[in-house]
């Protein structure tokens, strides 16, 4: 069962925040961007009421993974071309407005002690593909439709595209997707290693569920830790890596419960 709410107070719904039981007191919140007629394209309103519901999941103890989706046929389209034009864009930079809002979203989910899983149901452009990127499991639709257009738009990227694209695809790939602009599909994205799976798009419900269940049966301490230690290991050489993996400590309560489960 899902339980559906949202975070407006003036009735601009951008947002919608749900929880589904996943069994053994489990539930997998998610986060859906919610603007269907607009492709769900970003707007400052839509990237507050994500804050606010990525708040919302993670003080909530019975969430142990969170979804980030979209409503419709898009994941999102990127950010709202028309929001841009009461903007003044200065050297293909969509401004403090939009940056400040998507960074702080960004870094969210990154430093979350959740697990965040991005199910990309459709379109996923410019910034909508800069916020998957920074997700822990990125889960795409065969079908899906994905790029990197900031260069079409005479833009820039300023969330972080330049610098996770490549992290998962490998320069030569990431360049050619950025100075192309071109589309690509989830099961490229698959074959690229940028998704985890790439399911048809009438099983990907399903597979989101399977991997956010696995997921959940794990100690939360230890995913918590594993995240830190891919974040940091993605932001320093091999040698920086392997020093904070020996010296980092982390409060894990639940080891000796689990050995005793498995030696009984």
């Amino acid at each position: 069962m899902t339980e559906t709410t949202h975070l407006s107070e003036d009735g601009d719904v951008q947002v919608l925040v749900e929880r589904t039981d996943l069994g053994d007191g489990t539930v997998l919140g998610t986060l859906r961007f919610h603007r269907p007629k607009a492709l769900n394209a970003i707007t400052p309103t839509m990237l507050g009421q994500a804050t606010a519901g990525l708040d919302q999941l993670l003080a909530d103890d019975a969430v142990g993974v969170i979804r980030l989706t979209g409503s419709g046929r898009a994941f999102s389209a990127g950010v709202d071309l028309k929001a841009l034009e009461s903007v003044k864009v200065l050297d293909g930079a969509v401004g403090s407005g939009l940056d400040d809002l998507a960074r702080g979203f960004i870094q969210d989910i990154e430093r979350s002690p959740k697990v965040v899983i991005a199910q990309v149901n459709g379109f996923c452009f410019t910034g909508a593909l800069e916020i998957a990127l920074a997700c822990d499991i990125i889960i795409i639709a065969q079908q899906a439709k994905l790029g990197d257009t900031h260069a079409k738009w005479g833009l820039r990227p300023t969330w972080g595209m330049s610098q996770r694209l490549p992290r998962l695809v490998g320069v030569a790939r990431a360049r050619e997707l950025s100075l192309t602009g071109r589309t690509f599909s989830g099961e490229q994205a698959l074959a690229w290693g940028m998704a985890a799976f790439a399911p048809p798009l009438e099983d990907l419900d399903m597979t989101v569920l399977d991997i956010a269940q696995q997921v959940a049966q794990n100690s939360r301490g230890s995913l918590s830790a594993y995240k830190d230690l891919y974040r940091v290991g993605s932001d320093c050489g091999l040698t920086e890596g392997l020093d904070y993996e020996a010296a980092a400590e982390y409060s894990i309560p639940d080891t000796q419960e689990r050995l005793r489960g498995f030696l009984d």
